[in-house]
């Protein structure tokens, strides 16, 4: 933790005030405080009528829910690494605490008479939900916590809403949203899966085999990374748009492609632009590893007697895999939210609600299809991350 220095005595001054986490904690005081934390509507087509969290909770709801926020601040104040280790635990129990608040509002501003009002989370709620995010995020660092116990600390908050939402968050717009599309949503979740997936591996593939070649041959290796380069500059909707009339065409020549489905709309196009998207960070992290490994223990594993073959998988592959593997992070998270748009050309997956949902000014059923991809690409990211270090740690000892 940093410290100021005295200058005439020598002594280390009180601990600096963290002001990230500071800053973060005061707009969301502002943020919880003066825009609307819900809102109210009597069924799906009437627009709903905002209301304060101290409209929604009570002022003595209200007022106990700004005792944590002003506790982490006065604890970001002087955060020694005890402090911190407190705000961090205010941090989670906030984000645990969101689904009861909710609960509050529902229970304190739906109307029982009423089985088709609906409750909206409104701009309050959701910025302070990411607010303490980003938070959380900086407590992390700050504590040095390793990738999976600070993953594992959203669990609470994360088991909390599933709790919540069983049982006492029935009005919540976005819970109805889902129950109404239930089979729909778990078909999407499945296609958003599968394509993420299918674009990944290929890309694994094609990234390694394009990396070694571009090791080998150095004009490959310009010619290359001057074409992926140049992939990642064409918008994605655009380059959805310029792979339907090619394939379309090909779809109706060509009696093998016909018989695979290959059309101008659906799964095809949508992976090949997936795959060409994903390709850059996959050569270049691959490229990258694979060079840096240190010369000094290939000449060692050469003077071991060891073939060229067996030097690649048994050294330089196991060095390189931790560099490897953030680029298939990388790739991964990024799938995962260009997927979404591959709804527009009739592939399927999350994106479907989330045009659906602009297209009637539902701003629940684009939530319905936004979050779920939120929480794939943390989780992805999360595990991928932790993967690596682990590797990491592996090639230290």
């Amino acid at each position: 933790m940093s410290r100021g220095v005295n200058e005439e005595t020598g002594n280390r001054d009180v601990p600096r005030p963290n002001v990230v986490l500071l800053s973060l904690l005061l707009v969301t005081l502002v943020a919880w405080s003066g825009l609307d934390a819900v809102s109210v509507a009597p069924n799906r087509i009437v627009p709903g009528q905002g209301h304060a969290a101290w409209e929604a909770a009570g002022w003595p709801g209200f007022l106990i829910s700004l005792v944590p926020m002003l506790a982490v601040l006065a604890l970001a104040w002087r955060p020694d690494r005890r402090r911190l280790r407190w705000a961090l635990g205010l941090v989670v129990a906030m984000l645990a605490a969101l689904p009861a608040w909710l609960a509050l509002a529902a229970a304190r501003l739906v109307e029982a008479d009423l089985p088709q009002a609906r409750l909206g989370v409104g701009a309050g709620v959701w910025v302070a939900l990411f607010l303490l995010l980003l938070a959380l995020i900086e407590l992390r660092t700050r504590l040095a916590l390793s990738r999976t116990l600070g993953g594992s600390l959203l669990l609470v908050p994360l088991a909390s809403f599933a709790a919540w939402l069983t049982f006492d968050l029935a009005p919540l717009a976005l819970r109805q949203e889902f129950l109404a599309r239930r089979d729909g949503f778990i078909a999407a979740i499945v296609e958003h899966l599968l394509l993420v997936g299918a674009a990944v591996g290929v890309s694994l593939v094609l990234g390694v085999a394009l990396a070694l070649a571009m090791r080998r041959w150095a004009r490959c290796r310009m010619l290359g990374f001057a074409v992926l380069n140049f992939l990642q500059t064409i918008p994605s909707l655009a380059l959805f748009g310029l792979l339907l009339a090619p394939l379309a065409w090909l779809g109706a020549h060509v009696e093998w492609l016909a018989a695979l489905g290959v059309s101008g709309i659906g799964a095809a196009p949508a992976l090949l632009a997936l795959v060409g998207y994903s390709l850059l960070p996959m050569v270049r992290n691959t490229f990258v590893a694979l060079d840096e490994v240190d010369p000094g223990v290939i000449d060692a594993a050469r003077g071991m007697g060891m073939s060229r073959g067996q030097v690649f998988r048994q050294v330089r592959l196991p060095l390189a895999a931790p560099v490897i593997l953030e680029g298939i992070r990388i790739t991964t998270v990024q799938a995962i939210g260009l997927t979404a748009v591959a709804a527009l050309i009739g592939a399927g997956g999350l994106g479907t609600f989330i045009f659906q949902g602009l297209g009637q000014a539902a701003m629940d059923m684009v939530l319905l299809g936004a979050l779920p991809i939120l929480v794939m690409a943390l989780i992805a990211d999360a595990l991928l991350g932790a993967l690596t270090d682990v590797t990491r740690q592996g090639e230290a000892t």
